[in-house]
């Protein structure tokens, strides 16, 4: 773990070491704020988080009463557990 003023001072150990296979953390003001790895490390999670992504309809579909197919949804009946708060609607004067 460096501090960022050690990390600014020996910056070609920092890069050497994450190379090598070691992230190294950074530190400003006692709390952890960086961390430094390789580029292949980097790009082999973005890999893994791109591929365990969903696809944004995916995630609009798995949103509770989010399928269409259900027979309450399709008559527009209020669903148990989206029970309406009982606040009335503005009125609105076109």
């Amino acid at each position: 773990m460096w501090t960022v003023q050690d990390a600014k001072n020996k910056f070609s150990a920092v890069v050497e070491a994450a190379m090598a296979g070691m992230p190294q953390e950074v530190t400003r003001r006692g709390r952890p704020a960086v961390v430094v790895l390789s580029s292949k490390e980097y790009h082999r999670l973005l890999a893994g988080a791109v591929k365990a992504r969903e696809s944004f309809a995916d995630h609009l579909m798995a949103f509770p009463g989010g399928d269409p197919d259900r027979a309450d949804v399709k008559q527009g009946a209020p669903r148990a557990d989206f029970a309406r708060t009982g606040a009335a609607p503005r009125d609105v004067t076109f």
